[in-house]
């Protein structure tokens, strides 16, 4: 599943930048629930949740 910029995150946690085109950029961003995504540094990338929150909180 990918986020795209300015959609709600669906779960707290780390967040990939992933260009559609060459996959990884090895660019990570943090996010809790309910917050919009940033902008990506080129247009076209998206998030993908890597590692998230171990914690109740955010959690849903």
């Amino acid at each position: 599943m990918t986020i795209k910029p300015g959609e709600k995150t669906p779960k707290s946690g780390q967040y990939e930048i992933v260009d559609p085109r060459s996959g990884k950029t090895g660019k990570e961003i943090t996010s809790t629930k309910n917050n919009p995504m940033p902008p990506t540094p080129k247009p076209g990338q998206v998030y993908k949740l890597v590692d998230p929150t171990k914690n109740k909180s955010g959690m849903g």
